[in-house]
């Protein structure tokens, strides 16, 4: 399989203007889901991304970052976690509050999802403000993991969200905007 070009994957996303409200741009990603080989190419370059970081498991995050996480996990043969929105996983969880424009939300993820002292690689979508990434590295290092690397497929560069992450992590993104 071929590199991702990286302009390519930039001119697949799709700007979708004043959604999910006015004066918000909102970066589609489905036009990269439904082209299979740009597909295939994105997971191999954040799979690559990935195994620098030495990790026993992915992490993703609700819900985008579970479309790339579960396939970065698949890839290289590692087991993948879920951090979902509060009150949407079944057994006991263990959860981490961030702040939002208008109020706060919370991050939950199953108890027994991760050990102490493994080695995790966190992978979503999009890193903007920073605040749900900054919440499941938080929720992480909580139960005594270690964040090898935060891997985004796109930044928006004008927006703090790389310095709401800890500044241990490295970070990657494929695109920015």
């Amino acid at each position: 399989m071929s590199r991702v070009n990286l302009q390519q994957l930039k001119s697949a996303i799709r700007d979708i203007p004043d959604f999910p409200r006015a004066g918000i741009i909102f970066k589609d990603i489905t036009p990269i889901l439904g082209d299979g080989q740009l597909f295939q190419r994105v997971i191999d370059h954040l799979g690559e991304e990935a195994e620098k970081a030495s990790p026993s498991k992915i992490v993703g995050i609700d819900a985008r970052g579970f479309l790339f996480g579960a396939a970065v996990a698949y890839k290289l043969g590692l087991g993948c976690v879920l951090i979902r929105k509060k009150g949407k996983l079944p057994f006991k969880t263990v959860g981490s509050s961030y702040q939002l424009e208008y109020g706060d939300a919370e991050v939950e993820m199953h108890i027994d999802a991760i050990n102490p002292g493994e080695r995790v690689v966190l992978v979503d979508d999009l890193l903007a403000t920073g605040g749900t990434s900054g919440a499941a590295v938080n929720l992480i290092q909580k139960v005594g993991g270690i964040v090898g690397s935060a891997l985004f497929v796109i930044e928006l560069e004008f927006l703090p969200g790389r310095k709401n992450l800890p500044p241990d992590v490295p970070v990657y993104s494929m695109v920015q905007f």
